[in-house]
């Protein structure tokens, strides 16, 4: 089994074996000569965090790339920019990519952050279990194919053989309206993106139960990477520098990330704390728990169990026709 192994980057207290000599060259800097590429991401989103440490510290002129950004509006924006040719990689999950790679398309992934959201309640209130659930109301960051919604559902009906979606009252909306509705008390529960539950956090709530969590439950042992940077293999055979310069830019910021506080004090703007110390260090903590420093074949396993699972519950509106996850939903050239 080959795997892209980044400990050397990450240190090997953090990590597993060090990074072999015949593959150390892959995050050696490339010639004096710089590729365009350009990234879509939203303005607002976590994504930004690291694309920021890489443009201020120059990784990608140490790659060989020269970075530029797009921001755009929503994930579906992203989609859109992606297949239209305006941008060359965008940040999104692995479940589009291997819904429209069923479909014919050549996108393909490369993990970026384990990053996923959970079931968050009041610490004293009236859910303190899963079996609590019933009769109460949850909101839920998205709609009625919300991945972390759907991994509820399934966990709940492997623990119960019952069905949630009959025994609660799902309240569906924008993140900061989930988060509204849990800290008023008009919601029982919330599921919401991670980087608003440590939000959530920061005011006082508890995770119940976090979707890495669920998926343990339903026999994903190991942890898939739910997001990824996206692009077209056509454009990765077009110009293989410019995608593969980029990713050793992301891995190496994501080092940075991961081992220097000193890089977080000038992201304090974009992650929108102001002078709020316990939701800076929330933020930064949570963050950090999704890094992913490795990509192997057991990565790309529990992505494509996890899948199935989707496609069980989620059904056609979530995944389409497709019930497992295509070959080569993962790029290969970049890892496995």
């Amino acid at each position: 089994m080959k795997r892209r192994d980044f400990s050397a980057m990450f240190g090997a207290g953090l990590v597993g074996a060090a990074l072999p000599a015949g593959r150390a060259a892959a995050f050696s800097p490339p010639n004096n000569d710089v590729v365009p590429v350009t990234v879509g991401a939203l303005a607002n989103g976590t994504a930004q965090w690291e694309l920021s440490v890489i443009k201020k510290m120059e990784l990608d002129k140490k790659h060989g790339v020269d970075l530029s950004l797009k921001d755009v509006s929503g994930k579906q924006a992203s989609h859109v920019a992606l297949m239209s040719g305006d941008v060359d990689i965008v940040l999104s999950d692995f479940i589009w990519v291997a819904t429209v790679r069923a479909d014919g398309e050549d996108f393909t992934v490369v993990p970026h952050s384990y990053a996923v959201g959970g079931l968050m309640v009041q610490p004293d209130g009236p859910i303190q279990s899963i079996n609590d659930l019933p009769g109460k109301t949850i909101a839920i960051a998205g709609g009625p194919v919300d991945k972390s919604w759907v991994a509820l559902q399934a966990y709940y009906n492997k623990e119960t053989g019952e069905s949630l979606a009959d025994k609660v009252e799902a309240r569906f909306g924008a993140p900061p309206l989930v988060n509204e509705l849990l800290a008023e008390g008009k919601a029982d529960a919330s599921l919401n993106f991670w980087h608003f539950n440590a939000r959530s956090k920061a005011a006082g709530m508890k995770e119940l139960i976090s979707v890495t969590e669920m998926m343990e439950g339903l026999g994903v042992t190991d942890q898939p990477p739910l997001l990824g940077w996206v692009f077209r293999e056509s454009i990765a055979a077009e110009k293989p520098g410019a995608i593969k310069g980029f990713l050793d830019a992301s891995f190496e910021a994501k080092k940075m990330l991961l081992n220097r506080d000193s890089v977080w004090n000038d992201l304090k703007e974009l992650m929108r704390v102001g002078d709020d110390q316990t939701l800076f260090e929330t933020l930064r903590a949570d963050y950090r728990k999704g890094i992913i420093p490795e990509y192997d074949q057991a990565m790309i396993d529990a992505a494509a169990a996890s899948y199935k699972i989707m496609a069980e519950y989620g059904g056609p509106e979530l995944v389409g026709d497709a019930t497992e996850m295509p070959a080569g939903t993962f790029w290969s050239d970049y890892g496995v």
